[in-house]
């Protein structure tokens, strides 16, 4: 049984460095694709705003598809809409048309709108057979993304004048990381609840009933802001750069680590919430947000992107893996496709925000604004959980 677990985790955890590699690699040439086809260059970041909104519209849906079929044929079908996300993409490229490469991005987000959920399975499989292995089975799945922090990057290097056409090379190189993906997801064999609820599972609450838990409203704004604002600010990385007269190689070196800084921690961030507690763990996410943006505000050489970005990264990993477990501690096994849809869906949401008002921002404002804008958004998770802390206001498992 353990020996299941263990390779159940190990696959989960390859899953989730290809999803990486992928998401690496189109927020790596995404804005500057854009940037490149747009006619008005605050457009250019229209193309990672269509990532982000096809897995907001898709995460509800997707949530229910994987409650009525199961996560693997969920995972099977994400897998297929990357493929022909990868080839529209590529298309749109070859033909300069923007709209096109939005729309394209848009189908790659039905994608991650389900593989944003490789967490929550490694959640479930714990649960079946060990409940304690939680927070680790969690953290060590988001510590595949280590992988694509760093393949993302190297992709985008190589495959970026690979074909004719500059980033071509970049998008239909994603199709063969799909495809890998939708094999290794047949060999899945996690816990199942499909169909409807029998009366043994406990009754359904409305989500509204659900969310007036303060830990579940702490679980979903630690994630929706930590993402969100890694998202604001990763989105313009690149595009700041350019304009700083940074050279590619040097910008994909930040993002490479800045992803790094994502996943690594993973290693022990799930040891070290056993050890110290879930709020310390958020508030310690928030506290190396802050860290970073005030180095960023120091200076724009390649040294402050690559030590601001790289503290993002990890405060990011804190405050999302964290808001995870939170959230698993506060719901009924029979409400799980629901809440986690729903956490997912107020993510992606908050990121088609961030990413959609990135390029705008930068190109108006700056690099300083961008991360003055961030602080006190990340300071509202602070406020919130010190004062859930003093109240001693976490609720436990339902």
């Amino acid at each position: 049984m353990i020996r299941s677990l263990r390779f159940q985790m190990g696959l989960l955890a390859t899953l989730q460095a290809l999803l990486l590699t992928n998401n690496v690699t189109l927020v790596a040439v995404n804005g500057l694709a854009g940037y490149q086809l747009a006619s008005e260059k605050w457009m250019a970041t229209l193309p990672v705003t269509g990532y982000v909104l096809g897995g907001a519209v898709w995460a509800m849906p997707a949530a229910l598809f994987m409650r009525r079929f199961g996560r693997a044929s969920g995972y099977a079908l994400g897998s297929l809409a990357a493929v022909l996300g990868a080839v529209i993409t590529w298309y749109a490229v070859t033909s300069s048309n923007l709209w096109l490469l939005c729309f394209g991005t848009f189908v790659c987000g039905l994608y991650n709108a389900f593989a944003q959920s490789y967490r929550f399975a490694a959640a479930d499989d714990a649960d079946a057979h060990d409940p304690s292995f939680k927070a680790k089975a969690i953290s060590l799945v988001l510590t595949g993304g280590i992988v694509g922090g760093v393949l993302g990057p190297e992709l985008a290097n190589w495959s970026r004048g690979a074909l004719e056409q500059a980033f071509a090379g970049s998008y239909l190189s994603l199709s063969g990381f799909a495809i890998l993906s939708l094999l290794l997801s047949s060999l899945l064999r996690l816990p199942e609840s499909k169909g409807p609820a029998s009366v043994a599972d406990g009754e359904i609450r409305p989500l509204s009933e659900i969310l007036r838990q303060p830990a579940v409203s702490l679980a979903i704004l630690s994630a929706a802001i930590g993402y969100g604002v890694m998202n604001l600010l990763m989105v313009a990385t690149p595009l700041a750069m350019e304009v700083c007269g940074h050279s590619w190689p040097s910008t994909t070196m930040v993002l490479e680590w800045h992803v790094i800084g994502m996943f690594a921690p993973g290693l022990i961030t799930g040891s070290l919430i056993s050890r110290f507690g879930v709020m310390r763990m958020l508030i310690a996410g928030v506290a190396l947000n802050l860290i970073a943006m005030v180095v960023a505000l120091m200076g724009t050489s390649v040294s402050h992107f690559l030590v601001s970005m790289a503290l993002i990264g990890v405060g990011w990993n804190f405050m999302y893996t964290g808001g995870t477990t939170l959230l698993t501690q506060s719901y009924r096994p029979v409400e799980k496709n629901k809440v986690q849809g729903f956490m997912d869906m107020c993510v992606f949401c908050v990121m088609v925000s961030s990413s959609a008002s990135s390029g705008a921002l930068h190109f108006m404002n700056g690099w300083n604004v961008l991360n003055m804008i961030a602080i006190p958004l990340v300071a509202t998770v602070l406020v919130y959980a010190a004062w859930l802390s003093w109240q001693k206001a976490t609720p436990k498992a339902v």
